[in-house]
């Protein structure tokens, strides 16, 4: 069959047009890929071989930008309007809200919003540590930046619209050099806290059905007493996915602080499955159980179903975390206006129970770690030297793509073959290689246990108070501040 056809038919069978709209939507396609059809192949999809013939046309030229703004152009032709979108959403949710974000999630799967191809890429396990299983992922989904777009973006002087990918403006943009394209991107719309918020999924979901809580307007992230409503009013709303916030600072915080968002999903976390290693009472609190969590970064872990007294509570913890300094652990609030606390707030549902995680977070450096004190630590940056963020905070490592090729080096090292080992590998590789026997069966199991437990090491340095005595003395007295 030709492939523009059935492409329109395809298109037709999405629902977004009907079957007496089939020269209008052909004509769509030929005006973004040009005139002549080809035929279609069974061996890859659709919309590749439609974008591979707008190249052999003259259409667009044959580049990474020019290639994902047509293919989310085409894809764009069978994914309903905004308006649409959100009417259908929120009709399913009165069935129950698992029925719409199952409808929304399918919706953006099956229009390439979601690269799902992409994700299957990447590299995904977990293994036993002291803390229970620990998640790893090497992530090989994300395209490398276009060169093009990198020299572009050297010299782009103009405001930006829209200003950040976070933003409202993407639904539907078209994309340019620097700019990702989002011709086929939905927001839901919600109200959080009165104000206007958006609900959408990540293009390059880190775990199950990955979505983002984005505010209507692009300001900066900020961790105070609103945050937990929201946190709140987001369970409320959606009850089977977990919710939570980067940290509003650098070093400790996610990536994108210039815009206030939360991230949630289906999936259960290893911290969430973390025990309680030390109870904690707060008499004006009685319907909140509090306790240590046992897990490698300072966490406190509020239980209850009362919601009130839950928000209350946590925003009490986040404020003496705040001004709280112990300078013989090398924690401090401040210097001078500076602030160096804040807190990673995590929720999820327990039945009719709010669960609220607050991980600690200091982003205080010195000579010794100019990176952060609470931070990877140079001996582990060979694995990881990137920020720890909400996702890493709750047991699952997102390690960089230049792994993949770098640990295939380590384990012909290890198996005594003729290898390239980054130097950066080494010390490490001869210190397992001392300590283990390696052979060809088991050098991919050491490799990912040996990898769990760096993630181990590098989630205990971003805690605040260690697992050792000085630490558990430092716990004692935050707690007693408290």
């Amino acid at each position: 069959m030709k492939l523009m056809e059935e492409y329109a038919d395809k298109v037709i069978a999405s629902g977004a047009y009907e079957p007496l709209d089939r020269i209008y939507v052909l004509n769509k396609i030929r005006a973004l890929v040009g005139d002549e059809d080809g035929e279609a192949q069974d061996d890859q999809p659709l919309v590749a071989q439609l974008v591979d013939l707008a190249v052999k046309h003259g259409q667009i030229e044959d580049g990474q930008t020019a290639r994902e703004i047509l293919n989310d152009q085409l894809y764009d032709l069978m994914t309903p309007r905004p308006s649409v979108v959100n009417s259908t959403f929120w009709e399913k949710y009165q069935q129950s809200p698992e029925t719409a974000t199952d409808w929304f999630y399918k919706l953006c799967t099956s229009n390439d919003y979601v690269k799902v191809a992409a994700i299957k890429k990447n590299v995904v396990f977990d293994k036993p540590t002291k803390y229970g299983n620990l998640e790893i992922t090497i992530n090989l989904s994300k395209p490398e930046k276009d060169p093009k777009a990198i020299a572009a973006a050297a010299h782009d002087t103009k405001k930006k619209y829209p200003q950040c990918a976070l933003c409202m403006e993407n639904e539907g943009y078209k994309g340019r050099l620097g700019q990702a394209a989002r011709s086929n991107h939905r927001i839901i719309r919600m109200m959080i806290g009165g104000k206007q918020w958006g609900f959408q999924y990540s293009p390059y979901a880190y775990f199950n059905e990955h979505c983002i809580f984005l505010y209507g307007e692009h300001e900066p992230m900020k961790i105070n007493r609103q945050t937990l409503v929201n946190l709140v009013e987001i369970e409320n709303t959606l009850p089977a996915y977990f919710v939570g916030s980067n940290a509003d600072l650098p070093i400790v915080g996610g990536s994108m602080l210039a815009h206030e968002h939360y991230q949630g999903g289906r999936h259960v976390f290893p911290m969430m499955k973390a025990t309680i290693k030390k109870e904690l009472h707060f008499e004006d609190y009685p319907a909140v159980k509090a306790g240590i969590v046992n897990w490698p970064m300072s966490d406190i872990r509020l239980t209850s179903a009362d919601a009130t007294q839950l928000i209350d509570l946590g925003t009490h913890i986040i404020d003496v975390w705040d001004h709280y300094s112990d300078e013989s652990l090398n924690i401090k609030a401040f210097d001078g206006d500076t602030r160096h606390h804040t807190v990673t707030p995590i929720m999820h549902r327990d039945g009719d129970s709010y669960v609220l995680d607050l991980v600690l977070r200091d982003n205080n450096t010195n000579d010794q770690y100019p990176l952060g004190i609470f931070h990877p630590h140079e001996k582990l940056w060979h694995i990881k030297k990137e920020n720890i963020g909400l996702i890493e905070v709750m047991g699952r490592a997102i390690l960089p793509a230049r792994l993949k090729d770098e640990l295939a080096e380590v384990k012909k090292f290890w198996l005594g073959q003729e290898n390239k080992i980054a130097d950066s590998h080494l010390p490490w590789a001869k210190e397992v290689q001392d300590r283990l026997e390696i052979t060809r069966d088991n050098v991919d199991e050491v490799l990912e246990q040996e990898l769990a437990n760096i993630f181990a090491n590098v989630l205990e340095n971003a805690g605040v108070f260690k697992d050792d005595a000085a630490g558990q003395a430092g716990w004692e007295r935050f707690v007693n501040q408290l």
